[in-house]
């Protein structure tokens, strides 16, 4: 398994809904010392209920994020996926049955209040449309990430169950996931 050393120190961190990027970024960027930058955070706009952005804003934001010299970045947003793919210098994508990436939706929403990603001013609550993303979309999403994954010549690591998931923490000694 590749370690988050061979990854380098521009990570992108990919996978469909509620596979647990973000919480990875953030035990990586305290382990590695590299900042956090949640993809979710520059696309929605703060202080709303996940209000998306102009597009030339999130745009200018991806970019300034990219452009920094080390970071650890969760998120897909298939639009400036090239721009990020050509700065970073590793990879790691998750993935989790979609009965999981439902069940965390549903936890997040219910009981959760500090989570790592969320949007600032936000509060996570259940919506149709994303429960619709999770069951209806993410199945061809996950097909398109393995193809893509297969296809990057960086370093890079696969993820695709929470048991895989649990052994990186633990190789890498990240804490609990």
């Amino acid at each position: 398994m590749t370690t988050l050393d061979e990854l380098g120190s521009r990570i992108c961190i990919l996978g469909p809904s509620n596979s647990g990027k973000s919480t990875l970024a953030h035990a990586i960027a305290r382990h590695q010392e590299l900042p956090a930058i949640h993809l979710d955070q520059l696309f929605h706009t703060p202080n709303t209920d996940w209000i998306p952005r102009p597009v030339e804003e999130f745009r200018q934001l991806h970019h300034d994020a990219i452009t920094q010299a080390r970071w650890v970045m969760d998120g897909n947003y298939s639009q400036t996926l090239p721009q990020r793919l050509a700065r970073a210098t590793g990879l790691i994508l998750l993935d989790v049955p979609t009965g999981i990436s439902l069940w965390r939706y549903l936890r997040r929403t219910w009981f959760e209040r500090d989570r790592k990603g969320a949007l600032a001013g936000g509060r996570d609550s259940v919506k149709w449309d994303m429960l619709h993303h999770i069951v209806v979309a993410t199945p061809p999403n996950r097909r398109r990430y393995l193809e893509l994954y297969e296809r990057v010549a960086l370093p890079k690591c696969k993820l695709l169950t929470p048991r895989e998931l649990n052994r990186f923490y633990r190789m890498e000694r990240l804490g609990e996931c």
